[in-house]
């Protein structure tokens, strides 16, 4: 059976997504920090009993759902679920999980990406740490500034809305940080992290300007991030398809675990 959940399941959700808390770390996060009771964000499980152990679960935020399931679970239902909602936009999760989906959604377009992760502090962490650098630590007041720089890169383009929606949310919720660096009164270089819970923290939005690129500016803006939530007990996460960007990751002591798959829906034929 499949059914909604509530608060009185949090203690199922975080017991099944806990068995690979860094691939589930936005559910975790996102419960942690958000709850069951949000207009923005529902909960549904499956279980063989009301009080069961969970066997999957499926979260919609906003209009992005995020499957997880450890074996075999039922893809169709959780499939209808999504194709009730005419504004769903994104399926993603680990790429084992996901491809259950294809075929029982219209998809315009699928990306697949490697999912690396940091557990602890090294070398290259620590040294890049400890030397004073430029970069400014965002408000909600620089929301507009660190936007005007990715909306120039083509990783970004399309989602300039979004983007804003996203980095409001998380600086006013708490839920992740984000670093910049300025010259002449525009952001040149910025790092996030998104997702933050408990045990983990997602990095996103590495982005540099084209002018200022090869100075090593994200390399050590991302150092600093890792810096900051490995000296809060927390590991970091984040996804990459760039060959370049794994080199400079690999170099930071990420090391790759997944992957990622992120399903656009072709609402035209849904």
């Amino acid at each position: 059976m499949i059914r909604r959940l509530y608060e009185a399941d949090r203690e199922r959700v975080m017991e099944l997504a806990g068995r690979n808390p860094s691939i589930n770390l936005f559910i975790i996060g996102d419960v942690e920090n958000f709850g069951f009771e949000q207009e923005f964000m529902e909960l549904w499980g499956e279980c063989d009993s009301p009080d069961g152990p969970l066997q999957a679960v499926l979260l919609r935020f906003y209009d992005s759902y995020l499957p997880y399931a450890d074996g075999a679970f039922d893809a169709e239902g959780l499939a209808e679920l999504i194709r009730r909602n005419s504004r769903a936009e994104m399926i993603s999760g680990d790429a084992g999980v996901v491809e259950a989906f294809k075929g029982k959604v219209p998809v315009r377009e699928e990306k697949r990406m490697l999912f690396a992760e940091l557990k602890e502090m090294n070398e290259r962490i620590s040294s890049s740490a400890a030397v004073p650098l430029a970069f400014k630590k965002a408000t909600v007041n620089d929301v507009e500034a660190v936007c005007t720089l990715t909306d120039q890169i083509e990783e970004f383009a399309g989602s300039t809305e979004n983007s804003r929606k996203s980095l409001r949310t998380a600086l006013e919720s708490g839920t992740g940080r984000t670093f910049f660096a300025e010259q002449d009164g525009q952001v040149i270089a910025v790092a996030s992290t998104t997702a933050e819970n408990s045990l983990s923290a997602m990095i996103v939005g590495v982005a540099t300007h084209p002018d200022y690129r090869g100075r090593g500016l994200a390399g050590n803006m991302v150092a600093q991030l890792c810096a900051d939530l490995l000296a809060e007990g927390k590991s970091l996460c984040l996804f990459y398809d760039n060959p370049q960007a794994g080199v400079i990751y690999e170099r930071l002591g990420f090391q790759t675990i997944g992957s990622w798959t992120m399903l656009y829906i072709d609402k035209q034929q849904g």
